[in-house]
């Protein structure tokens, strides 16, 4: 595994041009653009808002609840994204796989690391959100870094290896997605 990684920070510049490429067709002829990394999380924080903090009544832990449930989509939607394009990755590039040498592994890492940009973005509505409710971070908000870190590992690590099996088996692209929808009621992500 340290050959691998030598290797791939040797072809630094090619995993860079992946992730640069991987940015711009997620949103090229798109009307809105980097804006749906911003959409997606508030509307989810809206049904959330909706249904678990209206309609169930599910505590907070004092914060407001869309709040609340932004802070916890934001990660959650960097993970999913992250896996879902991640497990897609080897097939997808298939015919470059096929045709020029270079490091395996810089096609699932640079789709991995390409969700950063939303995570970003997403990252920045969440700041404008707690500047709206008045809830202003704490120094423990620092530990994000380290959440972060361990949520892109962990997306890479489930995401090679469903890659992997999605290069053998076809069915596990229609199944991550249930997986991650599945995964999504069982965090809390909704609920404290």
């Amino acid at each position: 595994m340290a050959a691998q990684l030598q290797e791939l920070w040797r072809y630094r510049e090619l995993l860079f041009f992946f992730v640069w490429r991987d940015v711009k067709v997620r949103y090229k002829q798109t009307v809105l653009g980097v804006a749906w990394a911003a959409i997606q999380p508030i509307l989810t924080m809206v049904v959330f808002t909706l249904f678990f903090g209206r309609l169930a009544g599910v505590s907070s832990d004092g914060l407001p609840y869309s709040l609340f449930s932004l802070a916890g989509l934001v990660l959650w939607g960097f993970f999913a994204n992250a896996l879902s394009q991640t497990t897609n990755s080897v097939t997808s590039s298939r015919d470059l796989l096929t045709k020029v040498y270079f490091p395996r592994l810089a096609i699932p890492v640079a789709t991995t690391l390409s969700g950063l940009v939303d995570l970003l973005v997403a990252f920045v509505i969440l700041f404008l959100a707690m500047a709206w409710f008045g809830v202003a971070p704490h120094l423990r908000s620092l530990s994000v870094v380290f959440f972060v870190a361990m949520c892109l590992l962990l997306a890479l690590g489930t995401g090679l290896w469903l890659a992997a099996l999605n290069a053998l088996y076809r069915d596990v692209r229609f199944v991550v997605p249930f997986l991650v929808q599945s995964w999504l009621l069982a965090t809390p992500i909704a609920y404290p």
